[in-house]
């Protein structure tokens, strides 16, 4: 081997190491990243098939959060069905943390409402779906305002407003909605009635 290739060589190496580890740094940095949802929370997201029910799931989620960062008590929840699942756990984190799994969710919940929609558009589902995400998402743009005259921390900020986009796209998706004319509530008996 000539003394060129060999000096060329021995740059190269070191480099290409360095490469290689940064790759794989950067790799495992995004594998370990935090989940929006907990375990039992998306056991339950699972155990729920029914779109306003599941989005349910979604709010009862995203209130667990808001309230850990309001310093409220949870809300309660009850069992609907006997073999549903257990919440499990109150999430942990930190605010910024919080912040953004309140994101995620929002963003879960409108792409469960937008497939919904792609499958079939009638859905009456899907109108209810929507109401209970615009009634959410209407109570935290509320939480939000609070929650802005106190942070100043840049990635609180960055997840405050990535939930003011959910919350706004969300609002605009629930303008388009006819006022409760068609909507079909069961009744005790589990006949179908009109909704008043």
């Amino acid at each position: 081997m000539s003394q060129q290739y060999q000096r060329t060589l021995t740059r190269f190496i070191p480099q290409t190491v360095f490469l290689c580890l940064s790759l794989l740094f950067a790799v495992s940095a995004n594998a370990q990243k935090r989940d929006h949802l907990t375990d039992a929370e998306t056991d339950m997201v699972r155990y729920w098939q029914e779109l306003d029910k599941r989005t349910e799931v979604f709010i009862k989620a995203a209130d667990r959060r808001w309230a850990i960062i309001n310093g409220a008590a949870q809300p309660a929840i009850k069992k609907a069905m006997k073999d549903e699942p257990d919440w499990g756990d109150v999430p942990k984190g930190t605010r910024a943390e919080l912040l953004s799994d309140i994101a995620g969710i929002l963003d879960e919940a409108i792409s469960n409402i937008d497939n919904a929609a792609g499958h079939n558009s009638k859905n009456p589902l899907l109108s209810r779906a929507l109401r209970k995400l615009n009634a959410a998402a209407n109570n935290y743009v509320t939480q939000l305002n609070s929650l802005k005259a106190k942070t100043t921390a840049p990635d609180e900020v960055a997840a405050m407003e990535r939930i003011n986009e959910e919350v706004q796209e969300i609002i605009q998706a629930s303008g388009h909605l006819p006022a409760g004319a068609g909507e079909e509530q069961a009744d005790d008996k589990g006949k179908k009635k009109k909704k008043p």
